[in-house]
């Protein structure tokens, strides 16, 4: 799969070990030659792993919504920018233009982009899967959350149908190729 998108944190106040494991992951796709989609935020995890994907030869996508562009807050790093009006457009856009949606620790912004893909693939929209990068078990308790659902009844297939989990880089790489 050449165009990845990626969901992951704007916020600079994380520990530095997500930095690192980002920048693992935008360097071996750039290095491998796949583009990046992804919010277009120059912050956070998200402008760590556009920074590596580029200095490693990748392209760059940002889905830039009108909100971003009126604080300043749009990388530099970009090859390509999507405007939008809306995150809602953001997401839709980054789930159609991407072969496989990665999310990569973040808060409530990177779970409503994790959440949209699965309603929507639920119900039949697309087929594609969120792979959870599970590292240092940063999605432990939303899994567990998520099979409470499903024995509880409030899931129509399994939702692992919807999502796979990768726990070190390399599986992160083998789910990907």
């Amino acid at each position: 799969m050449e165009k990845i998108g990626i969901f992951c944190s704007a916020s600079e106040n994380i520990d530095k070990m997500y930095f690192e494991s980002a920048r693992q992951i935008g360097e071996w796709m750039g290095q491998k030659g796949k583009t990046l989609i992804y919010g277009g935020a120059s912050l956070g995890l998200m402008e760590c792993i556009a920074r590596a994907v580029k200095e490693n030869g990748g392209k760059v996508i940002g889905v830039v919504p009108a909100k971003l562009e009126e604080n300043g807050k749009v990388s530099t790093l970009l090859d390509e920018e999507i405007h939008t009006r809306n995150l809602s457009d953001r997401k839709d856009i980054i789930t159609e233009k991407s072969e496989v949606l990665v999310a990569l620790p973040g808060g409530v912004g990177t779970l409503d982009e994790i959440f949209h893909v699965i309603a929507a693939a639920s119900i039949g929209y697309h087929r594609k899967k969120v792979i959870f990068y599970n590292e240092y078990g940063f999605y432990d308790e939303l899994l567990k959350a998520l099979h409470t659902l499903e024995d509880k009844g409030f899931a129509r297939q399994p939702f692992s149908t919807y999502y796979e989990v990768a726990n070190t880089l390399n599986e992160l790489k083998e789910k990907i190729n």
